[in-house]
């Protein structure tokens, strides 16, 4: 007996098709996932997962409401007119004390003397003697340290008590907050982040400029050469690939310094006198020339990627149409050239951002970027909320970067191959 015309279609088994077509999808899709869950769970364990742990350190506040409960809970409701009663000091000497039977007191004495200096000093100092103290305890603790009898001290502990805090942006910006709680500039003497964030975008973009004036007409030349040439200098290319970043480093400080081997050539060819030798290293210069060599195949590799696929006919049909070799560039060939333009651009524009070890080694003072001081704050002075904070930061700024270039250019047009 034939099926009725509006029966529903089913498979050989009797399911209907349209639950056997969703089906089939479901298990395609749980398939795709099961084979990408390996780069997905790569990605959250090596890249997503750090930069949020980034973002926690640079607002996390713990070390005040943790090692100072009994004082900040003593502190509740407290107006800060005059000093905190009898009561504050006592909680803070049990505070203290237990702080010094864990040793766990380095953590506190660091968070606070960020915010005012001397802070280290007096709770180490205080710490050593707490457990010699007899009430009154505020006598006691005035007369060990007379930072105790300063309301601003007291004031302090109240505000960083709070579990999260802007003072690590606030630093990072050149920024502090006063005791009752208002946002001012540090003194001038202490102001160094601003300039250097300053300096390592515009030296990123003087950066990223030369590498395109100087891969530009390399990329051209590859591009138009014979195979088996441009595989030669692709290979001259692709070498500084091959060798060690601090090797290429090393070298530039050779080359540059005043006894280097470009000062020697200067001075025997009568350019410049034997005690007029260039200062190349150890400045802006430096950085500048080592970080333009290293990043250079990154600028070439995507304009050549692009210049590549460029039809040769286009500019021998603007040539016969009349137009002058430089407007046939201009008008033609240049335009189609973008693509690889915005890609090494924001290849390497991204990448000198970021840049540490080049700038370490050749910046000398006036050449650092601020990733210098991340790693400093990271290593040296162990604030790492600061370090964090300017992490952070620079992150937003590249994003916003990205965001303005997406909006201007459009990542769709960009090509690295």
């Amino acid at each position: 007996m034939s099926e009725s015309p509006s029966s529903p279609l089913t498979t050989a088994d009797g399911v209907p098709l349209k639950v056997s077509l969703r089906r089939a999808v479901r298990r395609s899709k749980i398939k795709a996932l099961l084979l990408v869950s390996p780069l997905l769970l790569f990605l959250i364990i090596a890249f997503v997962m750090p930069i949020f742990d980034m973002l926690w350190r640079s607002v996390d506040n713990p070390e005040v409401s943790t090692n100072l409960s009994r004082t900040v809970e003593a502190l509740e409701g407290w107006e800060g007119d005059a000093l905190p009663g009898e009561p504050a000091f006592a909680a803070l000497v049990e505070d203290l004390q237990e702080g010094q039977q864990a040793r766990n007191l380095g953590l506190l004495s660091s968070r606070l003397n960020y915010e005012k200096s001397g802070m280290r000093s007096t709770i180490n100092r205080t710490a050593r003697r707490v457990n010699a103290l007899e009430p009154p305890y505020r006598d006691a603790l005035i007369d060990i340290n007379d930072t105790w009898g300063e309301i601003d001290t007291w004031k302090l502990i109240q505000r960083e008590a709070a579990p999260l805090t802007m003072s690590y942006y606030l630093a990072a910006i050149d920024r502090q907050l006063t005791v009752d709680g208002e946002i001012v500039k540090v003194p001038d003497h202490l102001e160094i982040h601003v300039a250097l964030f300053w300096r390592t975008f515009w030296m990123s973009a003087v950066i990223t400029g030369l590498t395109l004036l100087l891969g530009y007409p390399i990329a051209f030349l590859l591009s138009n050469l014979p195979l088996r040439h441009s595989n030669l200098l692709m290979i001259l290319v692709l070498l500084p690939f091959w060798t060690s970043l601090l090797v290429r480093t090393t070298t530039w400080i050779a080359i540059l310094q005043s006894q280097g081997v470009l000062n020697d050539v200067m001075v025997a060819i009568g350019v410049i006198a034997d005690e007029a030798r260039w200062q190349m290293i150890h400045n802006k210069t430096g950085t500048i020339v080592a970080m333009t060599h290293i990043l250079l195949p990154f600028m070439i590799l995507p304009l050549y990627s692009v210049m590549k696929t460029i039809p040769p006919s286009y500019m021998r049909a603007a040539r016969s149409l009349g137009g002058r070799p430089f407007l046939c560039f201009r008008r033609i060939y240049f335009p189609l050239t973008i693509p690889g333009i915005a890609a090494g651009g924001i290849l390497v524009f991204i990448l000198s951002i970021g840049y540490y070890i080049t700038p370490a080694l050749v910046g000398g003072q006036s050449g650092r970027f601020i990733t210098n001081y991340i790693a400093y704050h990271m290593q040296t002075s162990l604030n790492w909320g600061l370090a964090a904070a300017i992490a952070s930061i620079l992150l937003f700024v590249v994003i916003i970067f990205y965001l303005v270039f997406n909006r201007l250019i459009g990542v769709d047009k960009v090509k690295l191959g």
